[in-house]
């Protein structure tokens, strides 16, 4: 049966891909609603003739194909962004990224007025501050953004994101499971800390190794000694508490330095896709629609604050990096899209009910409010990306006329 509700998957995938496509839609937020469609919350719910209840259960093979997902496309961001260029940037990088933080407070602001106690709070900043490198990526992608100059601080504010990120989920792991454990929570910082440096050095001191690794002109040793080393890290880092993710992306950053960068995007592209479907269509799959009633008026409340602040942050990155109005208006629009660090945060509110840490009730509400606010702001953020034009000529239009009125006022 596992192999019928995989064949189901790719075959639901591979037909929403294609209406989404004869459309003229992002592919994304088809993946999700299939997904949705075909979980246990909305089909297995249904009597059908003949079978009675079906649906497509969250098998191990599609829970840890979404994972691979993840770190498929944050592998291939890393593959646009190599260290070189990523030192070159790191002033604008690091003044994006902590305008950016203004997400976080906003999101600690409203999760106190809501729940009125510091953690439930800390949790909710952490869900609305991150954006979704995944989901951004792939729209980079499709849209045909990723060569563009809007790119590099859509790329930067995420490294910067994914960074700060890393230490956040260290952090909460240890004040929600350990019971507010400071002590235990600093062990988890150091290692997190100490991993990522390691990373930073491995990426720097080791691209001849790497380029060894994949000197060869068999096509199927490039691309079984590249996903090897990707996974093979990632879950290292998993294992140790620090987001797969984050690996990914400077595994990625070291293969990008190499001879074979683009014999390496040219062969796992397919594969990227496809874990990336897996990925999207799990998000589906994992949400219940029936409980977004509880928590809607927090979604609602959610996506009116935050999704202005993005706007203006993302605004704010872009110029930045020098960018002109256009351009930085297609960075703000880009930084709305919120996916999987927003979810994994509210399954540490889970863990913690499951293991007696945390209330089960509130554990409860978070993780319904994130499934929601993340289903709404990915559809929400795809689609202003796609549909970019207009909001582009609106900016120039309103921005650009208020700078020059304001420079005919000082003459």
């Amino acid at each position: 049966m596992a192999l019928l509700d995989v064949g189901i998957m790719f075959a639901a995938v591979a037909v929403v891909g294609m209406v989404a496509d004869r459309l003229g839609q992002s592919v994304i937020p088809f993946y999700i609603l299939a997904g949705m469609s075909l979980g246990e919350f909305v089909l297995g719910r249904l009597s059908l003739p003949v079978v009675g209840t079906a649906y497509v259960p969250e098998t191990e093979f599609i829970a840890l194909g979404a994972e691979l997902g993840i770190v498929f496309l944050l592998f291939f961001l890393g593959l646009e962004f190599n260290l070189d260029r990523l030192l070159a940037r790191r002033t604008q990088i690091g003044t994006a990224g902590t305008i950016d933080l203004a997400n976080f407070g906003a999101g600690l602001v409203l999760g106190w007025l809501v729940f009125g106690a510091f953690l439930p709070a800390f949790l909710v900043a952490g869900i609305v501050y991150i954006s979704s490198s995944a989901v951004i990526t792939k729209s980079l992608i499709d849209l045909g953004w990723i060569a563009n100059d809007e790119a590099e601080p859509l790329l930067g504010t995420l490294v910067y994101e994914d960074l700060f990120i890393a230490v956040y989920l260290a952090v909460a792991s240890a004040l929600v499971l350990g019971g507010g454990d400071v002590a235990a929570a600093a062990v988890d910082i150091g290692i997190a800390i100490g991993f990522i440096l390691g990373l930073l050095l491995l990426v720097r001191f080791g691209t001849p190794a790497f380029d060894r690794l994949v000197a060869t002109d068999n096509r199927e040793f490039v691309a079984l000694r590249s996903i090897g080393t990707v996974v093979l890290v990632a879950g290292a880092a998993l294992a140790l508490g620090v987001s797969e993710a984050v690996a990914a992306f400077f595994v990625g950053m070291a293969f990008s330095s190499t001879a074979h960068a683009h014999d390496i995007e040219t062969l796992l592209e397919p594969v990227r896709d496809t874990f990336a479907a897996v990925f999207f269509f799990w998000i589906g799959l994992v949400t219940d629609p029936t409980l977004f009633g509880g928590v809607a008026a927090l979604i609602a409340l959610a996506v009116v604050v935050t999704t202005p602040t993005k706007l203006v942050t993302g605004y704010l990155a872009g110029r930045a990096f020098d960018l002109d109005t256009r351009r930085s208006t297609r960075v703000a629009l880009g930084m709305t899209t919120r996916g999987e660090f927003s979810l994994i945060i509210a399954t540490i509110a889970v863990t913690g009910a499951d293991a007696g840490a945390f209330d089960p009730a509130l554990a409860a509400t978070i993780n319904a409010f994130a499934v929601g606010y993340v289903l709404v702001m990915a559809v929400l953020g795809t689609t202003l990306m796609q549909y970019s034009g207009p909001f582009e000529s609106i900016a120039v239009s309103w921005l650009d006329r208020s700078a020059g009125d304001g420079g005919s006022d000082r003459l």
